[in-house]
Parts: structure tokens; sequence; C-alpha cells
């Protein structure tokens, strides 16, 4: 069953309140002090509680009968503006959250810097922001369609209500100051015009982009996107992989991030000056010390990947690594990349 929210228990507390004066104190009260019938003691008692204005009954009420109307009046009263109040609220209250619910989005969105921009919150963009929510990564989603802005809205995801192929929807969404930009519209000509606006808004921005078409991907590039997925075709891979190498799909499932095994595969950066910056993983002896596998090297000059790096593998300043392990284990080798010597 729903529970009630607190300003409906509001408005039912003043209703049973005005109930109970209206058809028992009041009525009672006047029968019993000025001898009057229930008829009379209920017109009393409205005309007092809704201060409308009335003509005694009786020609005059006694000291006590006018005690009691005070009473009545500033109960009465102060029942019926709760009453009102409440009802503006409940009345209201959507449309005030609203404006100034997205007035506070507004303001965080244009408080975020390096954050990533998923245009499409369909069935890859949800699933794209539910990894970036469980890495606790700053993101915020362009949608133009209702059913799919509430559904982002419930998750508690920032968003901009509008066209991700309009500049105006990329500019909210802070395209300037962003990391990234992910395009997962259904549509290969919406991402590629998206792929255009945003290289031309911002020339460092990271883009991804989805097609399904494989002449689309060609164009995309040309575009400015910096990777092109197709979906079938990963998904055919994967399938495939199911069939020839059993094993090694598992094994991808076992270290993909939006699983919840303990162990992952994660990418490290090392920066100047770090502990292993200049140094041989051999010298460094890393899964000794931290737990974590280096499984690739991807160095800063070539920008190739060394897939079978050894012990007299030199690692330095800008090269990317590529490592397996639990999250305490890739949270020591992060330390050691990061940390200044």
């Amino acid at each position: 069953m729903k529970r009630l929210t607190r300003v409906q228990k509001r408005v039912i507390l003043a209703l049973i309140i005005l109930f109970i004066l209206l058809f028992a104190v009041g009525p009672e009260g006047y029968m019993h002090i000025e001898d009057m019938s229930f008829t009379d003691a209920f017109f009393m008692t409205v005309s007092t509680i809704f201060t409308v204005g009335f003509s005694l009954i009786n020609e005059s009420i006694s000291t006590a009968g006018i005690y009691f109307t005070i009473f009545l009046i500033f109960i009465g009263v102060f029942a019926l503006f709760f009453l009102i109040s409440a009802v503006i609220d409940l009345t209201f209250r959507e449309a005030l959250s609203e404006t100034f619910g997205r007035r506070r989005m507004d303001q965080r969105i244009k408080s975020l810097k390096d954050h990533h921009i998923v245009c499409g919150y369909g069935r890859v963009g949800e699933v794209i922001c539910g990894i970036l929510s469980r890495a606790e990564m700053d993101f915020v989603v362009i949608e133009n369609d209702p059913e799919r802005i509430k559904e982002a809205e419930e998750e508690g995801f920032l968003y901009v209500d509008g066209d991700a192929t309009e500049t105006e929807a990329l500019e909210n969404a802070g395209v300037d100051r962003a990391y990234s930009l992910v395009c997962a519209l259904e549509s290969d000509a919406d991402n590629l015009f998206i792929t255009l606006t945003g290289r031309f808004l911002n020339n460092n921005l990271i883009i991804v982009s989805r097609c399904f078409s494989p002449e689309s991907e060609e164009k995309l590039r040309y575009a400015g996107a910096d990777r092109v997925i197709n979906p079938y075709i990963i998904s055919g891979r994967r399938m495939a992989t199911f069939l020839v190498r059993p094993g090694v799909y598992d094994y991808l499932d076992l270290v993909a991030p939006e699983t919840p095994i303990e162990y992952r595969m994660e990418e490290l950066l090392v920066q100047e000056g770090s502990r292993i910056d200049g140094r041989t993983i051999g010298e460094l002896d890393i899964k000794a010390r931290t737990g974590a596998m280096v499984t690739a090297v991807r160095k800063l000059e070539s920008g190739e990947f060394n897939t079978n790096p050894d012990k007299d593998t030199r690692i330095d300043a800008g090269d990317l690594l590529i490592a397996l392990g639990t999250e305490k284990d890739l949270a020591g080798l992060e330390e050691l990349a990061i940390k200044k010597a």
C-alpha cells in the first residue's frame, strides 16, 4: 500500500479537526452552555468557524458562551488556514518542485568540468549511464522523450531536456567543459550531426559514437569521432566467442567493469615523478607489491600497445597501464602510478 506524503497527512489532519469541531465539539458546547437545539448550535458553529458573520440565535449569550465562541474561532480558523495551506501545497507542489528542481539541476550542470555527456537515454544510453554512475563519474544526459526523461530523473541523473542534435542542448550540457561526448542515438545521421557539432564546439572533446551501418563508420571518423562502435558487430563477436572459446567469453565477463565480481580490469595513467616512472616491471615487482598484474602497456611515444609486457618493459610518465586485479590490488597500483616519489 502506498504511504501518504507529508502534505496529504496535513490535509487529512485538518479535515479531521474541522469535522470534530463542526459535528461534535461546537454543537455539543452550544447545546450544553446555551441550551440550544442541535440545528441552532450547528448554525452557530458553522458561522463561527468560517467567520462569515452571524446574528445571535438567542438575544444574548452567556459569558461561558462568549469564551466558548472565542475558543471555536481560534481553533477553527487555525484548522481552516492549515487546510487551505495544505491544499495549496498539494496542488502546486509538483509545479514548484519542478521549477526549483530544474534550477538546482542547471546550477549543478554549470558547475561540472571534465564530465561526460550522453546523448540519448535509450537502451544503449541507459547502460552507459548505469556504468558511469556506478563508477561515480560526473555525466549529463541529453534526451527529449518525456518517458525517458522521467526514467533518468528517477535514477537521479542530471539531464537536459532537449534535442541532442541542436547546439543549444549541447551547450546547456556544458560541452565546452566536457571530457567526452557519447552519441548513442538510434540514427546514424543524428549521431553524425552531433559529432560534427561537438567537435566544432570543443576540439579537445573525446567523442564516442554508435553506428549501425558500416558505411557510416568512416563518415563518423571524418566528422571527428575518436571511436565508432557498431553494437551489431560487437554482439556478433561476443556470441561467436562464446561458441568458439567459451572460457574466454566467461573471462571477459569476469573482468567487465560493470560486473559485481571481485576481479576486474582497469586502466591507469602513469604520472610524471610517480614511484614507477622510469622503472621496469621487474624492478618494481608490481605483482608482489600490489597483487595487480599488468597485462598491457601503451607507450606515450608510439601510442601502440605492448600486450605481452615482461620484466624488462620500462614504464614512463604518460604510459597507459592495463591491469587486472581486485579493487584493493588496483588501488595499490594506482597509488604507485600517481603518488609522487
